[in-house]
């Protein structure tokens, strides 16, 4: 009897932390190419996402370049003061936010959408070569998108040609203001919707066809089979891309606002990252603009974990 006291099923937190451990050490040995493929993406993180987050303590100092972080003098919570008694702060913040809503609102939905129309097409010939003509504006950089869509507004340009052949006069569509919102929501789209539609894809082609077929069997036509039985596939999908967009609210990008902006635009263009490049980068405002930075991350985080709250009440969520 002594003898059995002293098996190892009396040590438990011993034995089985070394059964984990071992486990972790196997599995990493079996699946060691996996580990190396996420490799770079877990640098990429650590090193661009993770290790910046530091200099965020210039955000409560008075920042000089010449005595750097270490010998800044701390101001506390002025700068935070500053920005939000700064009047232009406000015109910033509101741009970004409409634009960003107009972007949820319209510019979510399309891949969706797309990747429902792409799932009707059956000649998988003509399916790659639509997918593929999609796609492809996802790899022009901002800089050759920017100057396509000044090209085709201009005054001489595709759309004011169009309206010339019914009479109409031509619309310097990208020096009026009531224009550029809508320009950068639906360059937007056209740039970037063919991309999103990949992951809707993948995961409608993991629904079972056997639904299909007893759905046609009821007398259920493509309408219906979209609405009952493919959107309710892609649900989880939706779900987990609506909160990973919502957490990025506020950063709309810089890339494209700032290809697009004019200075008669500036009033309802100018956004978060365009003050921040040219109050931060031009006039050396470091402190005020990563103060900026920083509450547009606290903003992010704080509408991701409220939807993701509501998420799980659904039984779906990011944790």
């Amino acid at each position: 009897m002594a003898e059995l006291t002293e098996t190892p099923a009396r040590q438990p937190g011993v034995t089985v932390g070394k059964r984990v451990k071992e486990g972790y050490l196997r599995n990493m040995r079996k699946h060691w190419m996996l580990y190396v493929m996420i490799l770079p993406g877990i640098l990429f993180y650590i090193i661009f996402k993770y290790i910046p987050l530091g200099g965020s303590v210039i955000a409560f100092q008075n920042f000089q370049i010449m005595k750097g972080i270490w010998s800044s003098p701390w101001v506390g919570l002025d700068n935070f003061k500053f920005i939000f008694t700064y009047q232009d702060f406000y015109n910033v913040l509101r741009n970004t936010a409409l634009i960003a809503f107009y972007k949820l609102v319209v510019g979510f939905p399309a891949p969706i959408l797309l990747a429902l129309l792409f799932n009707e097409v059956r000649k998988m010939l003509a399916k790659r070569f639509l997918q593929s003509l999609f796609y492809l504006p996802h790899f022009l950089s901002w800089v050759v998108v920017g100057g396509i869509v000044f090209e085709v507004l201009a005054s001489g340009g595709f759309v004011n040609a169009v309206r010339g052949w019914f009479g109409f006069e031509p619309i310097l569509y990208m020096q009026q203001e009531q224009y550029f919102r809508p320009i950068v929501v639906l360059s937007s789209i056209w740039k970037e919707v063919g991309w999103g539609t990949i992951i809707y894809l993948a995961a409608i082609s993991g629904v079972d066809p056997t639904q299909y077929e007893a759905a046609v069997m009821d007398g259920a036509n493509k309408w219906k089979q979209a609405i009952y039985i493919t959107l309710p596939a892609l649900f989880p999908t939706i779900l987990i891309l609506f909160l990973l967009n919502i957490g990025n609210f506020l950063e709309l990008g810089f890339d494209q606002v700032y290809n697009l902006l004019t200075p008669m635009t500036y009033s309802v263009g100018d956004i978060i990252e365009t003050y921040v490049y040219r109050s931060g980068v031009l006039q050396g405002q470091y402190s005020v603009t990563t103060a900026i930075g920083l509450f547009q991350s606290v903003i992010g985080f704080i509408l991701l974990w409220v939807f993701n709250r509501l998420a799980k009440k659904t039984g779906e969520g990011l944790w």
